[in-house]
């Protein structure tokens, strides 16, 4: 099986599909949509970045295509309804680079409140500016997360480590860290926040969730920081709120439009403004989460195209089955409707063969079913589940 791996994806990948058998290339940017057509022709699974997208026409093309492991926390770069209709699996690392994107979120909290982005450009400018004006401690002060998964309950556990005291506002029902404090409003979290901190994902929902009506709403000279999506904000209103002095400083590692390659010229209307951090979307970028996602997903990928595990997949149904040690195995996404199984089970009964074990689930309108057994399925069961008007693939293993 081939694999292609885009936009520098840890080498710890290429090792761990490598070892497994895969013949793996990689590359170091994203691909535009007519050069994703023409490399997926004959490639098996596809590894991507958030610069990578992955679009119908796309994989209307990409024959071939088994999976997609998105080397990252977001799969907003991925039409998941497109790849579920085709039976491609989507997997992600939704908690590999959590304590990255924390640390980032914490230094900024602090280097925000102590101005200290200006103070050391102005120091290479060479003005000694030796002032407490406007700088302040984080102790005491109250942080808002807007959005308490993955990242915003790590963020929570630190802050109140350093004095903070956290507030947070989640649309699920979140159960809260430590002494941090539930809101019920949006609204209420701004007026109380002196640091608001999103971190929401990616769904169409959130797109424009925080603009001029919002930052209205925040206390004067509070602190804003965005390290989620760059589509939840809107930047413009943002950068008049700073002008304005009612925002006192920002930090943002996320844009609504991002340069495609290293290098690339970035524009933004925050560029030059005083106590705002731009980063290059740099919060799971360390060498620890990267090395910790390539394992994870690398593993995720692997799995399923030698084993049918779909597990932790975030468009198909998810099943956790053992590794198959022993027998044949039998993997098979169907049209969820009632029945189904009962004819897999009574293909297997009519051929006498011994079921070792059988795993199933459902997400929406897709079941899919793995079933271990002593002997291999005849090619007569094999042609009558493949010819059946439910299913979406059937494939087998040898342990």
């Amino acid at each position: 099986m081939k694999v292609l791996l885009l936009e520098n994806i840890h080498p710890i990948a290429v090792e761990i599909l490598e070892a497994r058998g895969f013949e793996v290339e990689l590359r170091p940017g994203s691909l535009s949509e007519d050069e994703l057509i023409a490399a997926l022709a004959d490639v098996h699974l596809l590894g991507i970045r958030s610069n990578t997208t992955i679009t119908p026409r796309v994989l209307e093309h990409a024959s071939e295509l088994l999976a997609i492991g998105c080397f990252c926390i977001g799969t907003n770069q991925v039409d998941l309804a497109a790849a579920a209709e085709r039976g491609i699996a989507v997997f992600n690392a939704p908690y590999s680079n959590t304590r990255s994107v924390v640390e980032l979120v914490i230094a900024e909290i602090i280097v925000l409140a102590r101005r200290l982005a200006e103070k050391t450009q102005r120091m290479h400018d060479g003005v000694w500016d030796k002032s407490a004006k406007g700088s302040h401690e984080v102790r005491g002060r109250t942080l808002g997360i807007v959005g308490y998964g993955n990242i915003g309950t790590q963020l929570s556990n630190l802050a109140e480590a350093m004095g903070l005291r956290v507030i947070f506002f989640d649309t699920a029902d979140r159960l809260a860290h430590g002494n941090a404090r539930r809101v019920s409003t949006l609204d209420e979290l701004l007026a109380e926040a002196d640091v608001v901190s999103i971190h929401v994902d990616g769904r169409p929902g959130n797109a424009g969730l925080f603009g001029a009506e919002q930052f209205a709403k925040m206390k004067p000279r509070s602190l804003f920081i965005n390290a989620s999506r760059g589509m939840v904000v809107d930047d413009v209103a943002l950068r008049e709120h700073i002008l304005s002095g009612h925002i006192a400083g920002a930090a943002l590692d996320v844009f609504p439009v991002e340069p495609k390659a290293q290098g690339d010229e970035f524009t933004s209307v925050l560029r030059g403004l005083d106590n705002v951090i731009l980063t290059p979307h740099v919060g799971g970028s360390t060498q620890e989460a990267q090395e910790e996602i390539g394992y994870f997903v690398a593993g995720k990928l692997a799995g399923f195209a030698l084993q049918g595990q779909t597990a932790l997949s975030v468009n198909l149904p998810a099943v956790q089955a053992p590794d198959l040690d022993r027998g044949y195995r039998v993997g098979y996404l169907h049209i969820n409707v009632p029945g189904v199984l009962a004819g897999v089970n009574q293909a297997l009964a009519e051929q006498g063969d011994n079921v070792i074990g059988q795993y199933l689930s459902t997400r929406g309108q897709q079941g899919y079913v793995v079933t271990d057994a002593v002997d291999p399925l005849s090619d007569d069961v094999l042609k009558r589940l493949i010819d059946s008007p439910h299913t979406i693939w059937l494939r087998t293993w040898q342990a």
